[in-house]
């Protein structure tokens, strides 16, 4: 099969407007795939180009969200009219799977499973007969762990055309950091504090992170922005965490200087809903070593118990504290780990690797579709 194809990622927010780990991935894939679009919504309708013109993306106009499931239709009339020969969307998002029944042309479709859904309950049952008729449809789902597939319900009914494609990072994409930038973060955070790195959702766990950390002798940063900010500043304050730093919103070269200048990252979350973590690979191309939760989610595919960091139970303060304790009194334990970390990046988590296997996917989907 040629490689003159192209590939249209679609999912309902893209930078710049949104920057979580899922946008990441998708900037990732299609950075290191050639011949790969964007096609999404925005309060800003447009179309403009990311990295330098590698990546073009056309956002349509959003109409409004219900439920984080964010609905414009305009975004129809796009994939409707869009040539691409391969439709990948990035699930969830049911009004991306009614989408692709409306416009998708019964065309060649990948579906990225980054999440089972875990707090809608009651819409997630009136949703399910749509969800199952979308995925039914795909050609391949794409689990992003082994350990996401064996423990998801959904993707178990589907098993046999899921196949494990793990997320990767490309370290070039990331700035180098200034000796001006790198002394600007020292001032401000000092040095070998804790380190959470994210938006700000529900499913994070800071709750128990921030009241893990109340009264210990280092520093917890939190950088981000996100629905959950005012509220988990308030806990702070009621708590009397002085120690808990809200960095707000950070550039690229910012988090790059947190990244380096901590002594952990911490990645408390507890919900199933956190099924990879992109931080967590920034953590270990930075060297340092891991803390996060046992979820049955790809967090503890990417973080090896006491080789690359420490996994602990989710929701436990009592276990947070422990393990942010255990490396912050252990220097040469934590450095140790954090080399084993970069090692298991290199071996896995390269945006190159994760690029390979889905360009391999992508031909066989067309080869097979060929075929009948």
């Amino acid at each position: 099969m040629t490689d003159n194809f192209e590939v249209l990622h679609c999912y309902r927010t893209f930078y710049p407007e949104s920057q979580g780990g899922l946008e990441h991935s998708i900037l990732e894939i299609s950075a290191n795939v050639p011949s790969s679009r964007v096609l999404t919504l925005s309060n800003i309708p447009g179309r403009y180009s990311l990295l330098d013109g590698s990546i073009l993306v056309e956002a349509t106009r959003r109409w409004f969200s219900l439920a984080s499931c964010c609905i414009g239709g305009d975004f129809l009339r796009a994939l409707k009219r869009d040539a691409a020969e391969i439709i990948h969307f990035h699930f969830p998002w049911p009004f991306g799977d009614l989408s692709y029944l409306m416009a998708g042309s019964g065309r060649p479709l990948v579906v990225t499973y980054h999440s089972d859904i875990v707090r809608q309950r009651f819409l997630g049952c009136m949703y399910r007969p749509l969800m199952h008729l979308f995925l039914a449809r795909a050609d391949r789902i794409v689990a992003t762990s082994q350990n996401y597939l064996e423990s998801s319900n959904v993707l178990q009914k589907f098993r046999h055309k899921v196949e494990v494609i793990p997320l990767g990072i490309s370290e070039c994409n990331y700035p180098i950091i200034s000796k001006k930038t790198l002394a600007a973060v020292e001032s401000r955070f000092g040095k070998d504090f804790m380190l959470f790195v994210g938006v700000l959702r529900y499913y994070k766990g800071l709750d128990f992170l921030i009241r893990a950390a109340v009264g210990q002798p280092y520093r917890l940063v939190i950088a981000g922005k996100g629905p959950d900010l005012l509220r988990l500043k308030k806990l702070s304050r009621d708590l009397g965490a002085s120690n808990v730093i809200f960095a707000g919103y950070i550039s690229d070269s910012e988090k790059m200087a947190l990244l380096n200048l901590c002594r952990s990252v911490v990645f408390p979350s507890h919900l199933r809903s956190e099924a990879f973590g992109v931080t967590l690979i920034e953590g270990l191309m930075c060297s340092k070593p891991l803390i996060s939760c046992e979820i049955g989610t790809g967090t503890s595919y990417v973080n090896k118990n006491g080789e690359t960091g420490l996994v602990v139970k989710p929701a436990d303060i009592a276990e947070l504290r422990k393990a942010m304790s255990y490396l912050w009194e252990n220097a040469n334990v934590a450095i140790e780990m954090g080399k084993a970390g970069r090692l298991r990046f290199e071996e896995f988590f390269t945006s190159k690797i994760m690029a390979k296997s889905y360009l391999d996917l992508y031909q066989r989907v067309l080869s097979e579709r060929a075929a009948t």
